[in-house]
């Protein structure tokens, strides 16, 4: 038997899994209040338990669904340069199924645009799970980092974003396609001007 702090949790869970699914297909519209309740199988009334409002639930969602889509796109680690390492990313990243599956995708990349008309809040929220995962990539603090190394990243995730919310934009499946491909062939090519950067022998890590 469940307890009633692991029921509550539960329901939170199921919640945050709901509202993260909304904001990657349909955005912020997409996320409220009634229709993230039903989809969690929850009454209403039960909301305002586990969250003070829509705003509140927006944020955490993301938080959620960044975190979950950082740690299966980072967190397998392969031998080899730094080079090698982000021209694995971005062939991780940049592929049709990311394109067309909304409902599990990068939140940072479906959200972008959003984020910049969103309130002070949700705009720190976005800054604090992008730097998450620039960190990540790095598998370092990226606060911490060489600027030179830091500017590398940053051009890389403004690289393979930017490809993503192309590939979407358009109507021609040809020239998305080619955006992709595009895409994972310069990120190859940024990672490979500066090979000063150091040698990733770790099997698997995660960043929360």
């Amino acid at each position: 038997m469940q307890t009633r702090i692991e029921k509550k949790e539960e329901s939170r869970r199921r919640i945050l899994t709901a509202a993260s699914k909304r904001l990657r297909i349909e955005g912020l519209g997409g996320a409220g209040v009634a229709s993230v309740m039903d989809d969690a199988g929850l009454t209403h009334g039960a909301f305002y338990s586990h969250f003070a409002n829509k705003d509140e639930l927006a944020r955490r969602a993301l938080e959620q669904a960044t975190r979950l889509n950082r740690n299966r796109w980072t967190g397998r680690w392969l031998r080899g340069s730094w080079a090698d390492r982000l021209s694995t990313l971005a062939k991780r990243y940049l592929t049709g199924k990311h394109r067309d599956n909304l409902a599990d995708s990068c939140a940072l990349a479906t959200l972008c645009s959003e984020a910049a008309r969103g309130d002070k809040a949700f705009r720190s929220t976005y800054e604090n799970e992008l730097t998450k995962t620039l960190s990540a990539i790095a598998d370092e603090d990226f606060d911490q980092l060489d600027p030179a190394q830091a500017d590398d990243i940053i051009a890389f995730m403004s690289l393979i974003v930017g490809s993503m919310a192309l590939s979407r934009a358009v109507d021609s499946s040809q020239l998305s396609d080619r955006i992709l491909q595009v895409g994972r062939d310069s990120a190859g090519r940024l990672a490979s001007v500066n090979l000063q950067k150091p040698t990733y022998n770790k099997e698997s890590t995660s960043h929360e």
